[in-house]
């Protein structure tokens, strides 16, 4: 999430100021009905935090999902595989919005049937928390290093590999447009980040020769501009794996865009994801198979 979002969802707490004083009405009351239960800086403290806030109803307000594959070995003279990687989008629904689907479709299910059969061969173990407020849905944002849902801390610690996505307004990068498509404008981008360099290779490496601008938050030949979008926190969810390392992408809202033909909308996201959406989707696939190579069963 962007700087310009958070602060729009402290203006929210602001204005219950303003408003308690045009009709003098208790500020106690307008700030627990604006944003209860927030930090200093705007954003709830954590998931729990976010969860006890009586305010909100999980189902209407926001919701969880999962699956997490059953997996067994019976055999005492053979080996089987376990799952190695999970995907995970931290702030899904209407929030970082497009970034729910996309975990549904790199898990190998369809964001417009996530509870039936999967529509790829292979499948990942997923968690998401989705934003479900008709506007909004900002508030309900928690820093991702701040993150203590159980189910997401418990898939991350369980899994060799994390890809956790995430949505970014492209003018808050600061990237000067000529160091990534001279002469273009177009601000799509994916950002690269997480502590596991061989897995932000494999992404930039497959997102690019699939068509998109990708670019890896570590390079120095971008300074330290990207610092706030690298995953590099050492309690970020993407590096709480068993390795305690792993990768995320940062999304501009141009690229997500296009991966529907209509974005207004969750039920539209689900009927209109695209052929875009699909060639991202399998080249995130791919870099995950190319990680997953170098990781044998022992």
């Amino acid at each position: 999430m962007t700087y310009s979002e958070r602060t729009t969802s402290r203006r929210t707490v602001l204005s219950a100021f303003a408003a308690a004083a045009a009709v003098g009405t208790p500020l106690i009351g307008q700030l627990a009905a604006a944003a209860p239960a927030l930090a200093v800086d705007g954003e709830y403290a954590n998931n729990t935090t976010l969860y006890k806030d009586p305010n909100l109803v999980e189902g209407t307000s926001y919701s969880r999902r999962y699956r997490r594959h059953e997996k067994f070995d019976l055999k005492q003279s053979e080996k089987y595989d376990f799952p190695r990687t999970a995907i995970l989008a931290l702030h899904g629904g209407g929030i970082e919005i497009g970034t729910s689907e996309l975990a549904l479709g790199i898990a190998g299910y369809s964001p417009s049937d996530a509870a039936g059969a999967p529509v790829l061969p292979t499948t990942y173990d997923y968690w998401m928390f989705e934003g479900l407020l008709s506007s909004g849905n900002t508030a309900l944002h928690v820093t991702s290093k701040n993150c203590d849902d159980h189910v997401a801390l418990s898939l991350a610690k369980s899994h060799l590999n994390v890809l956790s996505l995430h949505g970014c307004q492209y003018n808050q990068l600061g990237m000067p447009e000529p160091m990534i498509w001279p002469p273009s404008t177009d601000p799509r981008l994916a950002v690269v980040g997480g502590l596991n360099p061989a897995f932000r290779t494999a992404l930039v490496s497959e997102l690019t020769k699939a068509g998109f601008p990708a670019i890896d938050a570590f390079d120095p030949k971008y300074g330290s501009r990207l610092d706030d979008f690298n995953g590099s926190h050492v309690t970020n969810p993407c590096n709480l794996t068993m390795l305690g390392k792993g990768a995320q992408i940062e999304m501009t809202t141009e690229l997500r865009q296009s991966f529907f033909d209509d974005y207004s909308s969750r039920s539209a996201r689900a009927a209109t994801w695209n052929g875009e959406f699909v060639k991202f989707r399998d080249a995130c696939r791919r870099a995950i198979a190319t990680v997953e190579a170098s990781q044998p069963i022992l």
